[in-house]
């Protein structure tokens, strides 16, 4: 059924294309290109034509050069009509986008924010893109209020999906999602998302400053508050180097900053946001070695006392959380702690062979007397911090 369903949506993508203006254009163009040239040397022969034998090639030259140009000018009012008729079916493509409703909405009478504390909870979560196989069927997971937990698992099995559940960008099929108790469909997408704050693997940037884009988290904050936020995620470090500093114009989705600067400015984001849930996708998977370590001590600050979901397919960065989670084909098959999951010698501890040694060729299986393999040398410890400084 749902080979059937991808393959009409295919059909009827295709069917749009076919009909859109941009495809009839260049139909038109196959067509226009070498009229062009025949008009052209139509032009060349009638001026010889009618040139006659008392003419000279000066005179002939320049009567083929103004039937050329007034050629050209047509074909030239042909390119403008088309460009414009292409912008005005584009325009359209785009309104009738922003005239669909929206699928995801408040609910009637919704309820006011009042969890009675951070912790997490995803109850016979069911959930399918449409058209697609189910991703989660049933699944139960929990998060208890200023726990640190670590998402892992192959690509594909439901990660980054569970934290887009739990920002609501799409509501579920069935189960419910809750924090501190209370059912997010029954809450406001603002009064919810004020909750989080979230650093997604591809940072949307606006063309505006660099201090607005960090602001863009809480645009009340004083520069005072952005400074600081910037400093804690490391971007002063090149802000300060750049020609107008945190006046400067980072670009159309942020082209002049590079892929770490970007993460960089969305970790700042996030301190600045403040929210008691911090969701974590792919963090710093932008980031050199050297970014790395500068930037997960302030993850490691950020996320003292919050209830934290990070997801990572780099599992050093993960390794010092409170619990770890491993999901495959949208069912958790494991859950513990770094140790715990390295001594079950399970699906985690064969990741994290892989990715500590596998690509070196060290498949052989260790001798039952042999330590668990070593961290991998990314792997960060835990800073740290007086007895009881976590809640």
């Amino acid at each position: 059924m749902y080979k059937r369903q991808h393959r009409s949506r295919v059909a009827e993508s295709r069917r749009l294309t076919l009909k859109s203006w941009d495809y009839g254009n260049l139909r038109v163009d196959t067509l226009i290109a070498p009229m062009s040239v025949l008009t052209n040397v139509l032009g060349l022969l009638v001026a010889i034509a009618f040139g006659g034998s008392g003419q000279g090639v000066e005179q002939i030259v320049v009567a083929f050069t103004y039937y050329s140009n007034a050629t050209q000018i047509m074909f030239e009012f042909n390119q403008i009509y088309r460009r414009l008729e292409t912008s005005m079916t584009e325009a359209a493509q785009f309104t009738e986008l922003l005239l669909d409703p929206p699928t995801v909405l408040d609910p009637a009478e919704p309820e006011a924010p009042a969890p009675r504390d951070t912790g997490i909870r995803f109850e016979a979560v069911t959930f399918a893109h449409a058209g697609a196989e189910p991703i989660f069927e049933g699944l139960d997971l929990e998060v208890p209020a200023g726990a640190r937990v670590g998402l892992v698992g192959r690509s594909g099995g439901g990660k980054t999906t569970l934290t887009r559940l739990l920002l609501r960008m799409s509501d579920l099929d069935g189960g419910r999602v809750l924090i501190g108790g209370q059912d997010i469909s029954r809450l406001r997408q603002a009064d919810l998302r004020a909750l989080i704050a979230y650093v997604p693997q591809e940072p949307a940037m606006f063309h505006r400053s660099l201090r607005d884009n960090i602001a863009f988290a809480r645009p009340g904050a004083t520069d005072a508050e952005i400074r600081a936020a910037a400093e804690a995620a490391h971007v002063t470090e090149f802000a300060d180097q750049l020609p107008e500093g945190f006046a400067t114009l980072v670009g159309e989705r942020g082209v002049k900053l590079s892929g770490g600067q970007r993460q960089r400015v969305a970790l700042a984001r996030a301190i600045l946001r403040d929210a008691p849930v911090l969701l974590l996708d792919e963090a710093t998977s932008a980031l050199d070695s050297e970014s790395e370590i500068l930037v997960q001590d302030a993850l490691w600050r950020l996320m003292d006392g919050r209830t934290a979901l990070v997801v990572a397919h780099r599992l050093s960065t993960v390794a010092g959380m409170d619990r770890l989670v491993v999901l495959d084909r949208g069912r958790v098959v494991e859950q513990g702690t770094h140790g715990d999951l390295l001594a079950a010698d399970g699906a985690y501890a064969k990741l994290w062979q892989h990715q500590s040694g596998g690509f070196l060729g060290e498949n052989a299986e260790p001798a039952p007397d042999d330590s668990p393999p070593p961290a991998a040398p990314t792997a960060l410890p835990e800073p740290d911090e007086p007895a009881g400084a976590r809640t």
